[in-house]
């Protein structure tokens, strides 16, 4: 702990208002390059944290997190374990779960995307989504689709409009030889999600999607978990191996980790460059210290002949420095909680609004904000340790001779 009067001296340095005035650019220029550096990395950090929830919340739960595939499976066996999983802590939700590549067609466009079907008397994602229609129909009525406003738009269809679904992986044999499965469904509800699954997913009753895949028998589907934090898959499967160990499993990672890895990627690379601002700033901290430390070396000599120990010099200084550490610490956190809390109010004044009125996501992380903070104060103190130790070998005899 600093001696009071260490810390006396340290501060009445750091507030002094003359002496050399390069050093107090430079003492001045290393708080500002703290506060700009740390309002960069947190405003930037907000908004990739946003990104990523926009995304998490957005994509992910339009499919299922875990896919156990149970349809071999008998009824009673898939009926304890969709109990036992929903009794689960970790689980929001499960759900019968049926899917199938297919192309969607009209006379003037062809699509392929994945066409999953909801079952009446479950909860699903897509409702919240639904712009346009009822998905009521698309769930209770035969040969009903939900499609986003991306394929709406592609395939030149609306509400009310017929598309033909084709199975390329189901076939059947005509007189003109094998043909896919096929069949016209009715566009009862456009949704749009705002994310990429927006381009290559589709809905429809489960029960007609399960007659054109041509499954039969009382349980003929997959089950869809749906956890409360979808980055918490190993947790869930640690805990539930016992469960499902029978059966096949498929997770989100296979389908969109790889997407969600380039954005982490991405965020670290650009917190890595922004942190170089603030350690540059700190090295700033480390010049105006040793320079402070050659300007007053008589000053020093004079507090040790006072009786200043060499432990107490290190401490004013240390305290100098960690106190321009603190207050560039402090206002770039101020800063970058106003300017990542006003991100878009600030674009748009400065006429740089996002193509078709959309706003970036911002989400504030406190345990980030600590530890950027944290480790601001801390990089700050380590540049201190040098010019103290430089400040604590001054010997006053030699300083002092021709005073």
């Amino acid at each position: 702990m600093f001696q009071p009067v260490s810390l006396f001296v340290g501060l009445r340095y750091a507030k002094a208002a003359k002496g050399n005035a390069f050093i107090s650019f430079i003492s001045f220029f290393s708080i500002a390059g703290i506060a700009l550096g740390l309002m960069s990395l947190i405003t930037v950090s907000s908004v990739m944290n946003g990104f990523e929830q926009s995304l998490k919340s957005a994509m992910l739960d339009l499919i299922p997190h875990v896919q156990l595939k149970t349809h071999n499976a008998a009824k009673a066996d898939t009926e304890k374990l969709l109990e036992q999983l929903n009794s689960h802590p970790l689980v929001e939700r499960v759900q019968p779960y049926i899917t199938s590549d297919v192309i969607l067609q009209t006379n003037q466009e062809l699509m392929g995307v994945r066409l999953q079907g909801l079952f009446s008397g479950y909860d699903n994602a897509v409702s919240k989504h639904v712009e346009l229609g009822s998905l009521a129909d698309v769930v209770e009525q035969k040969y009903q689709l939900a499609i986003s406003r991306y394929l709406a738009n592609k395939l030149g269809v609306g509400i009310g409009d017929k598309l033909r679904v084709i199975l390329p992986e189901v076939t059947s044999y005509t007189p003109l030889g094998r043909v896919p499965m096929q069949r016209l469904f009715t566009v009862s509800a456009l949704y749009s999600s705002k994310s990429e699954a927006d381009m290559h997913l589709a809905f429809a009753d489960g029960n007609s999607l399960m007659r054109l895949m041509r499954r039969t028998g009382e349980h003929s589907f997959d089950l869809s978990i749906t956890l409360k934090d979808a980055f918490a898959l190993q947790p869930f499967y640690e805990a539930t191996v016992d469960m499902y160990s029978h059966y096949e499993r498929d997770d989100w990672q296979t389908q969109q980790g790889a997407l969600f890895s380039a954005v982490a990627m991405e965020k670290r690379v650009m917190s890595m460059l922004l942190g170089l601002i603030v350690i540059v700033a700190v090295f700033n901290i480390l010049s105006a210290l040793s320079m402070m430390v050659r300007e007053k070396q008589g000053e020093v000599a004079i507090l040790q002949t006072l009786g200043f120990t060499p432990n107490m010099i290190a401490r004013v200084f240390m305290v100098q420095g960690l106190y321009n550490g603190l207050v560039g610490t402090a206002i770039g956190t101020i800063l970058g909680l106003v300017v990542a809390n006003n991100i878009n109010a600030i674009l748009n004044a400065l006429g740089l609004s996002l193509l078709g009125g959309a706003e970036l996501p911002v989400l504030f992380s406190p345990l980030g904000l600590a530890s950027m903070a944290i480790a601001s104060v801390a990089m700050s103190f380590v540049a201190t340790l040098y010019p103290a130790k430089k400040a604590a070998n001054v010997l006053p005899a030699e300083v002092l001779r021709y005073e």
